[in-house]
């Protein structure tokens, strides 16, 4: 039996390059003269066999909508692109969405849960699995590093400024009851880091990936550290510099525009990176925690804050949503799971002493984040443009949905050299949580 038309129309769209269809081709160009009828076939398809809360507008002016009360309007604005609803993933229509290929009027959580629904038409919910040759082959040197952290944090300070706390956290917050404002919550991050390192007045304290600087100002703040903090952004650098000096902090912290490979100057009572090891590469990962471990004095506590895969193998999400974020958000960006940091930490020479899982807390996070975003569009807008904003809305919202939905996970590990004897921790956790 033959297959019908709109069946091998589907197949071979599969085949067919994003690229061009974000470009725009001319349906003219395509070999099946009658698309129109063909995409209509399959939106009732979807219609009859789905319920999606979704009404399209086509680039005829026809409207098609799949339920009676749609939460969210998907406007293709070509024939071209009406391929990327026939064969969906997350990442061709997070592309899409970006290039402009087509436009969405509806709630951003609506909207990234309902692309997730179109792309789960499919079938296809398999990580991403690494093809050929290992995709970190040739990366992570220190000058790809510091190109991929400026091209994510040097959008503009002003920018992150208008979504993030005012301490400008950009990592998970703590939540003790889930009903805490942003920066109440990110207080708090700061501090059960901060207890869980056990800091004491004038240890030494390096702070790998420090961002604008709130962990370093708050442990010398509060905790009365000597402490070090470093990033690759020439932003962050500035700024987190400022805050030091209007904080009154310069005698004891210091910022610095440094590869972490680079620092030379231990030993450090402590060490925290919160939300850098992401950038580090599965390559690089023991060489990593090696370099803690050689930092760190005899006894020495280290907190690694780090997003985790899911997968046990370390593979990506899937459907094109790893694609999306390594071309758009993240060059470079790569996430073990928990067991490979664990094993590579041991490995180091470190002993693991604590793990705990924050998914739900950067669930709630990426939700006050995606939220604040939306609340500031036109500003985000005026600053970043367009396109770029685009990006962060579906970045955001997506994240929310993926830690919600267990697709990643984030872990706090507590390591230290020669043995939690030396480093003098208590026999149970409690010291972590009673102020």
């Amino acid at each position: 039996m033959s297959k019908p038309d709109c069946l091998i129309f589907l197949e071979w769209g599969a085949r067919m390059d994003c690229n061009y269809l974000v470009a725009g081709g001319s349906p003219s160009t395509w070999p099946f003269p009658m698309l129109e009828q063909h995409f209509t076939r399959y939106l009732e398809g979807l219609k009859r066999e789905h319920h999606i809360p979704l009404s399209l507008e086509l680039w005829n002016g026809a409207t098609v909508d799949l339920v009676d009360l749609p939460r969210v309007r998907l406007k293709v604005k070509s024939a071209a692109a009406a391929k990327l609803l026939m064969k969906p993933s997350l990442g061709n229509l997070a592309q899409a969405y970006i290039e402009g290929a087509i436009e969405v009027d509806g709630p951003i959580a609506d909207v990234v849960g309902i692309a997730d629904q179109l792309a789960g038409t499919g079938g296809d919910r398999s990580a991403e699995k690494r093809h050929g040759l290992p995709q970190w082959l040739g990366r992570h040197t220190r000058s790809s590093d510091r190109k991929a952290i400026q091209y994510h944090y040097d959008v503009s300070n002003e920018f992150y400024s208008h979504w993030l706390d005012p301490r400008m956290v950009y990592s998970c917050a703590y939540f003790r009851t889930g009903t805490e404002d942003l920066a109440t919550a990110q207080t708090a991050k700061l501090d059960l880091i901060c207890r869980k390192l056990k800091l004491l007045p004038e240890e030494r304290l390096l702070d790998i990936g420090c961002g604008w600087g709130a962990m370093v100002i708050h442990a010398a703040s509060h905790y009365g550290v000597r402490a070090v903090g470093i990033t690759l952004s020439d932003q962050q650098f500035e700024l987190a510099r400022e805050r030091v000096r209007a904080a009154g902090l310069q005698d004891h912290v210091e910022i610095r525009l440094q590869d972490y490979r680079d620092v030379n100057d231990g030993p450090y009572d402590k060490i925290s990176s919160i939300g850098m090891f992401e950038h580090v590469g599965l390559k690089n990962l023991q060489a990593y925690f090696r370099i803690i471990h050689n930092l760190l004095r005899e006894g020495g506590v280290a907190m690694n804050h780090g997003i985790t895969a899911a997968d046990v193998d370390s593979r990506g999400v899937g459907r094109g949503v790893g694609d999306f974020i390594d071309r758009y958000v993240f060059p470079d960006g790569e996430l073990p799971h928990v067991s490979l940091a664990i094993r590579e930490l041991t490995a180091a020479g470190l002993e693991l002493v604590d793990a705990e899982s924050l998914r739900r807390h950067y669930a709630l996070t990426c939700e006050h984040w995606s939220r604040r975003f939306e609340q500031s569009l036109p500003a985000l807008r005026t600053i970043a443009g367009d396109r770029q904003v685009r990006i962060w809305r579906i970045y955001l919202a997506g994240c929310a949905m993926g830690f919600a939905r267990r697709w990643m996970n984030i872990y706090q590990l507590l390591a230290v050299k020669s043995g939690a004897e030396t480093a003098g921790l208590p026999l149970t956790r409690d010291y972590m949580y009673d102020r």
